[in-house]
């Protein structure tokens, strides 16, 4: 079973007028892969409309035979690409055993009324309802057989491509979640595992080999505690680490599943607003130095990220705010208001937005540096403040500094986040930032087009920093 789409071919699979090649279009662009319709393609190969094809020109069996060496042939390709699969493709079984080697197949379901409603009388196979629903109910459970996930609209399939399951309740469900048979270490952090543990491990059953803790925040991210992580584990390198806790346990403990026996799989479950909607997505992990924040790291892309939006119930409000800095630069990244939607969908947009740009640009090479807006900032600030200050502030102020050198209003900030100027010595901060930068000052922006990153001339950004730090 394929849990994410990294480095496969995303295929999508479902009953007519599920809306495949609609849905697979957007999710090609948010990916920037190619997009390939298979009916279309056959249509194109035979220079003929697929009800002709299918009714007049070949019969069925001659067109299924059609069909299925053009999605060879798709599968066989690279680099990957988003599939969109006729209805009847994955019946053939040459096809399934194909996608299962090749792709990650996400159903894109649609209930049979509006599949009806959608496509009666414009398909071969839709001209009589009866007979329509009886396919239906027949293929259903070849979709779900055949089927890595299941999904209802773009946001669903990207969040199923980059292995994020978001599901209310999830907790209970994470022994069957986390897939293999391998044993499971599980690390948390003290107030996590006061309020979710028993449950996670109850949750995890027999599977469970070991529990860690490491501390909460920032201290999760330092060499002495990863050393004692590493030493303590017990797992081998086909065991599993579950991180259960915020942004900065996820951080540290993805990256001591990225070393520890050269790298074991592990599986993030966030338990902050911060985590879910964006430190646990996407597989970079890293932990700090004196000199400044992230310096050691690696991209070790989780089998599955779990999301359970009903973990944000115990969260105290101060966690909460620091989450909604990350939900506000990811709604400016996309040019929506997201902070405005309610809890459960605020997560499902911006994981979604960031999974989309992680699966794009995995390495952080070129697109996925502008999730960076207004952490240069924020870091330096961090560093400064011997990371006493909170990530919610600094990110909050960082992104006051980007907007500013974007020439761009800061109301959304302002009245959302509210930050208030940080205290922490000018210099430290100046030379952490330079430090987090590693050569020249590029800096994430908002142009007219989106989101850019370019170089900014020391000056102003020196300035910009002093505008953050209180006199």
């Amino acid at each position: 079973m394929a849990t994410h789409a990294l480095n496969r071919h995303l295929v999508l699979v479902g009953f007519m007028g599920a809306g495949k090649t609609t849905v697979g279009e957007e999710v090609a662009r948010r990916l920037g892969r190619e997009f390939m319709d298979t009916d279309a393609e056959v249509e194109r190969r035979h220079g003929t409309p697929i009800a002709d094809l299918f009714q007049f020109t070949l019969g069925e069996e001659i067109f299924r035979e059609r069909e299925r060496e053009v999605v060879l042939d798709a599968l066989a390709r690279t680099p990957p690409a988003v599939i969109a699969f006729g209805g009847g493709a994955i019946t053939n079984v040459e096809i399934r055993e194909a996608t299962k080697r090749a792709a990650m197949a996400v159903w894109l379901d649609v209930d049979v009324d509006t599949a009806w409603a959608r496509v009666a009388g414009a398909r071969p196979l839709a001209e009589y309802e009866d007979q329509f629903r009886k396919l239906y109910a027949d293929r259903e459970q070849v979709y779900e057989a055949a089927a890595d996930a299941r999904a209802r609209d773009v946001d669903d399939v990207v969040l199923a491509a980059a292995g994020v399951l978001l599901e209310t309740g999830a907790l209970g469900r994470l022994g069957e979640l986390v897939l293999g048979k391998a044993a499971v270490a599980l690390v948390t952090e003290p107030v996590v595992a006061g309020i979710h543990g028993a449950d996670a491990q109850l949750a995890l059953g027999g599977r469970l080999a070991e529990v860690h803790e490491l501390p909460t925040g920032e201290r999760a991210k330092t060499v002495p505690e990863v050393e004692r992580l590493w030493r303590a584990l017990r797992i081998d390198r086909n065991g599993t680490i579950v991180a259960l806790g915020g942004g900065a346990l996820t951080d540290a403990a993805g990256f001591v599943a990225a070393t520890y026996t050269r790298g074991c799989t592990w599986v993030p479950m966030p338990t902050t607003l911060v985590g879910q909607v964006d430190a646990a997505i996407g597989g970079k992990t890293a932990i700090d130095l004196p000199e400044g924040k992230n310096l050691v790291g690696a991209f070790h892309w989780p089998a599955r990220t779990v999301i359970d939006p009903a973990l944000l119930e115990t969260l105290p409000q101060r966690e909460r705010q620091n989450g909604m800095a990350e939900v506000v630069k990811t709604g400016l990244l996309a040019g929506e208001p997201l902070w405005e939607l309610p809890e459960p969908e605020l997560v499902r947009r911006c994981a979604a937005y960031k999974s989309a740009i992680c699966l794009r640009d995995p390495y952080d090479r070129g697109v996925r540096r502008t999730l960076n807006l207004g952490h240069t900032f924020a870091h330096a600030l961090e560093a400064a403040a011997g990371y006493e200050l909170s990530h919610g502030d600094a990110v909050a102020l960082g992104l006051r500094a980007a907007l500013r050198l974007s020439g761009r209003d800061t109301a959304a900030v302002d009245d959302v986040l509210a930050p208030k100027p940080a205290h922490v010595d000018r210099e430290r901060a100046w030379q952490a930032l330079l430090r987090d930068k590693k050569g020249k000052l590029n800096v994430v922006l908002l142009g007219d087009d989106g989101a850019i990153v370019t170089e900014v001339p020391a000056a102003d950004a020196r300035r910009a920093l002093e505008e953050l730090i209180a006199n």
